[in-house]
């Protein structure tokens, strides 16, 4: 089973919020997810994201992937395999 970290879509049409998820690769968008590990928010200036960074690190230890968007906002926060 591959997991990623990904960005499941929230909020209404044309404001979008997302929700930082660890999830099967092979699930929907929005779909089951595994553990939700942070939000973020991009409709504010400048974006705003938390991130419960000891569950990050846990799934990162445990093989999962973040796509290129999470990548950069673990980034931002510092969080690093």
């Amino acid at each position: 089973m591959a997991v990623k970290i990904r960005l499941r879509r929230m909020g209404q049409k044309k404001a979008p919020f997302y929700r930082i998820v660890v999830a099967d690769s092979r699930s929907p968008r929005d779909g089951r997810f595994i553990e939700e590990i942070g939000t973020y928010d991009p409709t504010k200036d400048p974006s705003e994201y938390h991130v419960n960074e000891e569950l990050a690190k846990k799934w990162l230890a445990n093989g999962a992937k973040p796509t290129d968007t999470v990548g950069r906002i673990f980034k931002e926060a510092g969080i690093e395999k």
